[in-house]
Order: C-alpha cells, then sequence, then structure tokens
C-alpha cells in the first residue's frame, strides 16, 4: 500500500526504517506509469519498505525541502534521513534493485 503525504506532512515516513517517497504529479505522464509500479512493489517488499506519494501541487513546501525540479522524483529515506534519490521513470527491476540500494 502506498500512503498518500497531505499537508506537507512526511512525519509518518521519517519514522520508517525504509522510506520511499514518490514525488509525482497527476497531470505527469511518467509520473502515472511509475504509479502501479509503485504499488506492486509496495505489496512486494511489505514489511520490509514503506511507501508514500507525494503530490508536488499539493505539497509544493515538501517538494522545495527536498529540491524537486523534475519528476517522478524517488526518494528513499533511511530512519528520517535522505539516502538516494533518482528522477524519471524507471523500469520495474531497476527501481526495485535502486530502493533495495543496488541502483
Amino acid at each position: 500500500m502506498v500512503t498518500t503525504v497531505k499537508n506537507n506532512d512526511l512525519s509518518q515516513a521519517k519514522k520508517s526504517k525504509i522510506a520511499v517517497v514518490d514525488f509525482s504529479a497527476t497531470w505527469c505522464g511518467p509520473c502515472r506509469m511509475t504509479a502501479p509500479i509503485m504499488e506492486e512493489l509496495s505489496e512486494e517488499l511489505k514489511g520490509q519498505v514503506d511507501f508514500f506519494n507525494c503530490d508536488v501541487d499539493e505539497n509544493n513546501s515538501l517538494a522545495a525541502e527536498f529540491g524537486i525540479s523534475s519528476i517522478p522524483a524517488i526518494a528513499v529515506l533511511k530512519n528520517g534521513v535522505l539516502s538516494d534519490m533518482t528522477v524519471g521513470f524507471r523500469p520495474k527491476a531497476a527501481l526495485k534493485d535502486f530502493i533495495l540500494g543496488g541502483k
């Protein structure tokens, strides 16, 4: 399950051991291609990684805090700290490797 971030509140993600935050927007084609992949990975990695979706139009303070200038941008937080980030569409296998640290 992918949790939707609201009101620029990333506190739940920051409490996770490993959290993946998908910065996206409803009007973004590559973001719409990434969303179902994130849902699949959230099921495959359940119990290991927590997944979040952050609409940059609705959470512009968070987007600014993370320096998001292009979407989709996938951020990996470990114990609440930004560990890595990638920008642009990635196929499922590549995204899974990135999330698990293989890049």
